[in-house]
């Protein structure tokens, strides 16, 4: 093998379909392997990932991946991750733990700030400082004030986990994974369970960084247009340290079951919402222990056939069953050393579990031997290979998601090339389904129906479960203390101490100097404008932008909601869900979808609500969305003119099924959101856009989801009027505004077409409405099944006498990564903490995500004016919160995403040279800005207004004994 720099060259590919030279080498001293993407994308992306298998649920894993990140050989500082985030232009930075891995990616356009950013992770990942301290904050500890409290547990991983575990998703899935491997690392909790979190010893931690943080255990990756040559000499200051080992990390096959397992467990559901009814069921595969990309395509390919669509055969059997309202289950699973598969039903009888264990096999059977749609192949096909060719990986960066795709065979001692070359797999599953007819009823077979290798969960709910865990808790805890010697009492009361006092301690300044930076002259001074083209067409607008987009055209169909009345507002995502999902005159709901997927690259709805730049207006739009090849373009306006003018909007049973998927994936998501679900009422009580938004797609609208579960049964004629009142009412040219993504050449040909295609929508002309939005100053706390806590408290400053001025923002990443993070997140064991402001209304919200405490938490808020007055912020921080600020707005953008961000510009009044004098102000941003700030915070502890989500006997306790009753408990679930 041919050698540079130390590194032996496996294999090197120029790969076409993601136009890229890739080069995979193995490092001769260290043992490291080493996967090279060189291409034109300068969204360049490094990843260095270990293979850590766990062997018992106590999360070291996860721990260390926190751990790691507090302080290195070379960057002496508590925490030099969120240094980084302070003073960086990354397009992405985080780490991440799966089950058998450990991933540190970052991403960036800058090219200095890249190589800065690679340096101080792979500093870290080799060199940290792990000592006790470490350990206490990021896992776990006891703490103890004084010698009369109760002992309780904290630790910021800790604490995520009793947030996670409360999530009935999660659970479900945790339980399914370690159904079907439970004589391997899958078969235990990576995350950390916290009943097991506390089992983790000092020895332990410090053993698992040795053992597995090496670099014959390393996969390293670079992506991007940087010199390849580089990458070589940034690893070597590191690699050459370390002389190759056997590190034995491998993740062991699981051994085939002999018989099918059944088994029932119980999850917490919340009371008095009909629980008995909320049994869920998971169906669990091992199906394949292939690394071949053909089996994985294929695999993918069956699951988009599957599950993938609303008329899928085994979801559409499954929701037409009545006997769940919302698929369980994440379906294929391809990260894991095996494939399986997992498919079930939420929200069952629990004495359902069999009949819906049986519904799936006796779909399974049925597809296997009376054969799948052709149709349905052909859509899902074009569906999938769309997605590979268009490589639309969102905010992601594109690299980051190539890097996770190589690491699901290459963490298996696969040659990574392998998974990212679709193009031959493509062609080989092309051909094996043209000579093959029943290729994909075999698969079925073998997978699936005589597959003995299966686990069926029954999960029964239990509200009582929380209270059990809690007080079991307390008691161990209360055993522990008891137990303990005055003199040992007295140690855990001095290490929480002396754990705070080191918290609180800054880092010596000589410290902070040695994190790679950039400076102010590394900053583009000038906005970049997005291109934007608006052509008036009879009676609309056409709203085009110039870009570059592979053969896409990306097309958004805007209706204005300023036409609908204030008690139509809720109906408005359910109603563009039945636009898409019922079936047309044409078309039933099985063909519409084959067609959607056959002829564009998907359709889908979202809302648009903001207000607009005057500070009081609003705009607030529903848009129908999809993208197609130029060449298909034809087909997919006739499908959209099909859908806007034809949907079956009396397809009662479709938008039955509708409301209760809704209903239920609202429900399932609320214990992993329950900062958005704070802060959602607390921009209704500042905002009408807010409050169209709380009524359109938070708590009220879950309100209106269940009572129109009830209409759809008692009152259907009203509701199918209601309906159709908002197709006349929205579906109009005069109500229209189009907004066009694509390059300049292929837009010559789509133009007229677009205009023909509006000239043909009904022309229908309503009038405005008035919508009763009144400010309110109600504290609101809102009660779901959780083991943690979201608090939320905010206020407009703009009635309190602030004037807006760009260095709001540079302020408000300062809190983000000093205060808040510090008191609420380091100290204080909450998972996360967030401070958001919102420029157009006035409304600064404190958030904290997966917090232990309350009024702690709270007083932080109050205290944030007092902080800002009293920080004398040096040149150093005040340089490295205005990058970050920069860094932030200059996000990073795909085309589609541009010519959405234009749009939305467009229709907010937001114009180019008011963006440059709010860059402006952020480039001159001065300490001044933030003790001016601080002054004008000082009303926010009387006048902001708090929004909580936690379990009721939480907010019941704090509304008496610290909110004089004042806090309006709102039970969710």
């Amino acid at each position: 093998m041919a050698t540079t720099n130390g590194f032996e060259l496996v294999e090197r590919s120029k790969i076409a379909e993601i136009d890229s030279e890739v080069s995979y080498f193995h490092h001769s001293k260290s043992g490291a392997r080493f996967l090279s993407v060189s291409n034109k994308d300068e969204n360049k992306v490094f990843g260095i990932n270990f293979r850590t298998p766990p062997k018992s649920s106590n999360g070291i894993a996860h721990i260390m991946e926190h751990s790691v990140l507090c302080g290195s050989r070379k960057y002496p500082v508590k925490e030099p991750f969120v240094e980084l985030i302070k003073g960086s232009l990354n397009t992405f930075l985080n780490a991440f733990t799966y089950p058998d891995k450990t991933c540190y990616p970052i991403a960036s356009t800058n090219l200095h700030d890249f190589y800065n950013l690679v340096d101080v992770y792979l500093d870290a990942v080799f060199y940290p400082r792990l000592n006790e301290d470490v350990l206490r904050q990021e896992g776990w500890h006891y703490e103890l004030q004084n010698p009369e409290e109760p002992l309780v547990y904290k630790g910021v991983v800790f604490n995520e986990m009793k947030g996670a575990y409360s999530s009935p998703t999660r659970i479900i899935a945790e339980k399914s994974q370690h159904s079907l491997f439970p004589d391997t690392a899958y078969g235990v909790e990576s995350g950390g369970h916290p009943e097991a979190i506390p089992e983790l010893t000092f020895d332990e931690f410090i053993d698992f960084h040795k053992t597995y943080y090496h670099p014959s255990n390393a996969f390293i990756y670079f992506y991007g247009d940087d010199n390849p040559e580089k990458r070589f000499s940034v690893l070597n200051e590191y690699l050459n340290d370390f002389t190759s080992r056997t590190v034995d990390s491998s993740i062991a096959l699981q051994k085939r079951f002999k018989q099918t397992v059944k088994t029932k467990h119980k999850y917490f559901a919340g009371k008095d919402l009909g629980d008995a009814q909320k049994g869920v069921v998971s169906v669990n595969f091992l199906i394949s222990d292939s690394l071949e990309t053909f089996d994985r395509l294929k695999y993918i390919l069956l699951d988009h056939i599957l599950i993938g669509t609303p008329a899928s055969p085994l979801r559409k059997a499954l929701i037409d069953s009545g006997l769940g309202s919302d698929l369980s289950g994440h379906g294929l699973d391809g990260d894991l050393r095996q494939m399986n598969y997992s498919i079930g039903l939420r929200d069952i009888k629990p004495n359902d579990g069999d009949k819906v264990e049986a519904l799936i096999l006796d779909t399974l059977k049925n597809l296997a031997q009376n054969g799948i749609e052709k149709n349905t192949i052909d859509a899902s096909l074009n569906t999938i290979e769309f997605s590979l060719r268009e490589n639309n990986t969102g905010s992601y960066p594109r690299g980051l998601s190539m890097m996770i795709d190589a690491l699901t065979i290459w963490l298996h001692d696969a040659n990574p090339i392998d998974a990212l070359a679709y193009e031959k797999p493509l062609a080989k599953l092309k051909s094996s389904l043209s000579e093959n007819p029943r290729f994909f009823e075999s698969i079925i077979e073998t997978a699936f129906i005589n597959n003995s290798h299966r686990t069926t969960l029954i999960f029964e709910p239990d509200e009582s479960l929380e209270a059990k865990r809690q007080d079991d808790e307390h008691r161990k805890l209360s055993e522990i203390k008891n137990n303990l010697t005055r003199n040992e009492i007295d140690v855990i009361i001095k290490e929480t101490a002396l754990l705070q006092e080191k918290q609180n301690r800054p880092d010596n300044p000589e410290d902070l100097a040695k994190i790679p930076r950039l400076g102010l002259q590394d900053l583009e001074p000038k906005h970049t404008p997005l291109p934007i083209e608006v052509l008036k067409v009879p009676e609309t607008e056409i709203v085009y932008h110039d870009l570059f987009t592979n053969g896409i055209l990306y097309l958004e169909l805007g209706f204005n909601l300023n036409k609908v009345p204030e008690k139509m507002l809720p109906y408005v995502l359910i109603f563009g869900r039945a636009l898409l999902e019922t079936g047309t005159e044409k078309f039933d709901q099985i063909e519409l979808t084959q067609r959607i997927g056959k002829y564009t690259g998907g359709l889908w709805r979202s809302t648009l609500n903001s207000t607009i730049e005057d500070g009081h207006s609003t705009t607030s739009w529903l848009f129908i969305k999809g993208k197609a090849m130029v060449n298909q373009v034809d087909e997919m306006l006739a499908l959209l003119h099909e859908i806007l003018t034809t949907a079956r909007l009396d397809n009662r049973d479709r938008i039955k099924q509708i409301v209760l998927d809704a209903k239920s994936a609202f429900e399932n998501s609320l214990a992993v959101s329950g900062h958005s679900l704070a802060q959602s009422q607390l921009a209704a009580a500042f905002s009408k856009a807010g409050w169209i938004s709380e009524k359109m797609n938070s708590l009220s609208y879950l309100f209106f989801l269940r009572n129109l579960e009830k209409r759809i049964e008692q009152d259907w004629q009203s509701m199918q009027a209601d309906f159709e009142m908002l197709r006349s009412t929205l579906i109009s040219r005069k109500n229209l505004i189009c907004n066009c993504t694509v390059d300049s050449k292929n837009w010559l040909q789509i133009e007229p077409r677009i205009s023909t295609f509006i000239s043909t929508l009904p022309a229908r002309k309503s009038e405005k409405q008035d919508w009763s939005f009144t400010k309110n100053g109600i504290h609101t706390g809102l009660s779901v099944p959780t083991q943690v806590n979201f608090v939320g408290k905010g206020m407009n400053i703009y009635e309190h006498g602030y004037e807006f001025h760009g260095s709001i923002f540079v302020i408000s990443k300062y809190l983000r990564t000093t205060w808040l993070w510090d008191r609420v997140r380091v100290h204080g064991g909450a998972y996360g903490a967030f401070c958001h402001f919102n420029r157009r209304t006035g409304l600064l919200a404190f958030l904290s995500y997966r917090d232990p405490n309350l009024k702690e938490t709270l007083k932080i808020f109050d205290d944030t004016a007092s902080f800002l007055q009293e920080t004398k912020i040096n040149k150093d921080e005040l340089t490295k919160s205005i990058i970050g600020t920069i860094g932030d707005i200059d996000s990073y953008m795909l085309a589609d995403a541009k010519g959405g961000a234009s749009l939305f510009r467009y229709l907010t009044g937001t114009t180019d040279e008011k963006l440059q004098n709010i860059r402006d102000e952020i480039l001159g941003t001065d300490a001044n800005a933030f003790i001016q700030f601080g002054e004008a915070l000082e009303s926010f502890k009387e006048n902001g207004l708090v929004a909580i989500t936690s379990s009721e006997n939480v907010l019941q306790k704090f509304n008496s004994e610290e909110m004089n009753n004042k806090l309006s408990i709102i039970k969710v679930m």
